[in-house]
């Protein structure tokens, strides 16, 4: 039976995927320790003796401020991983989805009479830092294999696993009166598991003849809806009901080594319409988180 390869599954959108999957035989999930994609040799074996027909690559170096730094592996992981999965999806006719970042683009938005629009897979690429830079050279080498791939740019992931945002404004909300948030930088959160869910639909369509014109694009994925990181942090101490002020500040109020996006809006019509998805409003999705993790 062929499998479906889930690549970097002890991460968050790896981790929803397998709970998503009720431990199916279709799936084989592996770590950086079962399948190291840095190596090319190593991922062209792996896929050649697992029977890979899918494959899902979630496998990322995240940590932005540490990529500026450690910009080797930054780039080993990032563009040279996808590339080796890439040439082995074609050498063995294996289908390959990828997920990427709004980090590609510079985070200033778009002007559109007056206010930002939200980024479209076809709008310029410019990314401002390491890490978006290597996920850009990802996409491209993914793209230039020719390989039967879709690409799927996402925003702002949080799941009821791994480390991200509204795990640390819990824990903070549980220790302090009062933490700052900034209130300039705007985007859509992204819950891990609809993601996930969108995922397991588009393999089912992948398998369709029809999915051949879909191969070589790129998609963009969020939930709906917009706020800044104070409203996302508001919103996460009122539903686990944390007694916790939330004060708005600036991103100048806030230094990081690493410039981050003040406008991560990303355009999901093109997905919606390709596969017939349906994506929640970002509020609805942290409702079920926090019911999942109360």
């Amino acid at each position: 039976m062929k499998k479906i390869l889930v690549i970097g599954s002890h991460g968050q959108l790896g981790s929803e995927i397998h709970e998503l999957s009720g431990n199916s035989q279709n799936y084989i999930f592996t770590t950086s320790s079962d399948l190291d994609i840095r190596d090319k040799d190593a991922v062209d074996y792996y896929i050649k003796n697992a029977d890979v027909d899918t494959i899902i690559n979630c496998a990322a170096y995240t940590n932005v401020d540490g990529a500026e730094t450690d910009q080797e592996n930054a780039k080993l992981v990032n563009t040279i991983g996808p590339k080796n999965l890439a040439s082995a999806a074609l050498k063995y006719n294996a289908k390959l989805i990828h997920i990427s970042t709004d980090y590609v683009f510079n985070g200033d938005g778009i002007a559109l009479n007056g206010k930002k629009r939200p980024y479209r897979e076809d709008d310029a690429t410019s990314p401002c830092s390491v890490y978006g830079s290597t996920k850009l050279a990802g996409e491209e080498e993914i793209i230039k294999s020719h390989c039967q791939a879709i690409i799927i740019r996402t925003a702002w992931l949080y799941s009821a696993f791994g480390k991200n945002f509204v795990k640390t404004m819990r824990r903070l909300g549980q220790e302090k009166a009062e933490i700052s948030v900034v209130n300039d930088q705007y985007g859509s959160p992204t819950y891990a598991k609809d993601l996930a869910m969108a995922i397991s639909a588009i393999v089912e369509q992948l398998n369709e003849p029809s999915a051949k014109p879909h191969y070589g694009k790129i998609f963009h994925y969020s939930n709906e809806g917009v706020c800044s990181w104070y409203d996302f942090a508001v919103k996460i101490m009122s539903l686990y009901n944390l007694d916790c002020h939330v004060k708005p500040i600036s991103s100048d109020a806030y230094p990081t080594p690493t410039k981050r996006p003040a406008y991560s809006v990303l355009d999901k019509k093109l997905i919606c319409k390709t596969f017939n998805l349906t994506i929640p409003d970002w509020e609805d999705s942290l409702k079920d988180l926090v019911k999942r993790t109360l």
